[in-house]
C-alpha cells in the first residue's frame, strides 16, 4: 500500500535503543566463497545463536562498498547484522564491489549502472548457495538492500527475475532508499512482499519516484508497501553518522551531485523495528517474537 508514514516513535529509550550498539551477534563475520563461473562471489557470514537451521537475509551493500577502508564490514552492515541475528537470522553480506576489485563508486555512474544489474546475478547465486548449506532453512531466504543494493533487491523481486522454479523463491525483500526512477518507467511490480523505506528529504534519490513506483504496481501486484519519514535523508538508518553534505555524487535528484546523508534517530528507531517485524512475519510465527509490538 502506498502510503506516507508520519513517525511517531515514543521519544526516549526507543530512540536511545536504536542508537546504542547492537548486541553481538554469535559469530562473524566469516568470509566465504560462493562459486559463480570463473570468479567465485565474495561474502560474508553471520551466524545467530543456536544450532540452526536459520532463516537468512541477503544483504546487498551500497555504493560506498560493504567494507571500510580498512578492510574490516562497515559499521552500518555490522549494526544491522547484530540486530537480525538477535532476532533470530543469519545475515549473508554479498561483497559486490571486492568480488570485482571495486572500491568505493559513489561518484562512478557507468559503474553504478552496471553492478546494478549484475547485482541481480549476485543475489541469485547468494540463494542457490545458501540452499546448499545445513545452516540455512531454504524456504526462508529474505533480501535487503541499501541504495544502489536497494535497486539490486527491486529488480531480483521482478517477476521477469524468478531464476529457477525447482527450489523455494525468496521469501521477502526490503529496499532503503533505492533509486526508483527508472524502475517506475519500465512498470516496476513484486512477485513477493516487498518494503520500501525512504526518506521525505532524500537528495539523491526521490521519495517521489518511489511512491508513483509502488502506486503503479498496485494494479499488477499488491504485495509492495513504501514508508517515507518526513525531514529524513539518504542514509537515515547509520547507526552513527552527523547529516552532512557531500558532493561528486554520481547521482542526486536535482542532477548537481550535492546530496545530504546522515542519521536520522526517529526515523532509524522506527525502521529497526519495522524491519525486523516484517522479516519475522513472513518467515513464520517463531521467528522475531521477542520483538513484537508493544
Amino acid at each position: 500500500m502506498n502510503r506516507l508514514a508520519a513517525v511517531a516513535v515514543a521519544a526516549g529509550t526507543a530512540i536511545l535503543a536504536a542508537l546504542a550498539p547492537a548486541p553481538a551477534a554469535a559469530s562473524g563475520p566469516a568470509p566465504v566463497e560462493i562459486p559463480r563461473g570463473d570468479t567465485p562471489l565474495k561474502a560474508f557470514l553471520y551466524l545467530p545463536d543456536g544450532p540452526g537451521p536459520f532463516p537468512v537475509v541477503i544483504g546487498m551493500h551500497g555504493c560506498e562498498g560493504l567494507r571500510s577502508p580498512d578492510g574490516t564490514i562497515a559499521s552500518r552492515y555490522r549494526d544491522w547484522a547484530n540486530r537480525l541475528g538477535k532476532a533470530g537470522f543469519a545475515v549473508l553480506y554479498v561483497d559486490s564491489y571486492g568480488t570485482r576489485e571495486l572500491g568505493p563508486q559513489c561518484r562512478n555512474r557507468a559503474t553504478i549502472l552496471r553492478i546494478n544489474r549484475e547485482g541481480v546475478a549476485d543475489a541469485l547465486a547468494a540463494r542457490d548457495w545458501l540452499q546448499g548449506q545445513t545452516f540455512a532453512k531454504p524456504d526462508r531466504i529474505s533480501l535487503l538492500g541499501w541504495s544502489t543494493g536497494g535497486v539490486s533487491v527491486l529488480q531480483a523481486v521482478r517477476p521477469r527475475a524468478a531464476g529457477r522454479d525447482e527450489k523455494p523463491d525468496f521469501r521477502s525483500a526490503v529496499a532503503f532508499y533505492p533509486g526508483c526512477t527508472r524502475l517506475e518507467v519500465t512498470a516496476w511490480s513484486t512477485r513477493i512482499p516487498t518494503l520500501i523505506l525512504i526518506g521525505g528529504a532524500d537528495d539523491r534519490v526521490s521519495a517521489r519516484a518511489c511512491e508513483q513506483m509502488v502506486a503503479g504496481a498496485r494494479g499488477r501486484s499488491a504485495r509492495a508497501s513504501i514508508v517515507v519519514y518526513p525531514g529524513a535523508y539518504h542514509d537515515f538508518d547509520h547507526p552513527s553518522r552527523p547529516v552532512q553534505v557531500r558532493t561528486g555524487y554520481a547521482f542526486s535528484v536535482d542532477n548537481s551531485g550535492r546530496v545530504h546523508t546522515g542519521t536520522n534517530p526517529a526515523a532509524r528507531a522506527d525502521a529497526i523495528r519495522r524491519v525486523v517485524q516484517f522479516l519475522s512475519r513472513s518467515q513464520g510465527p517463531d521467528v522475531g517474537a521477542q520483538h513484537s509490538e508493544r
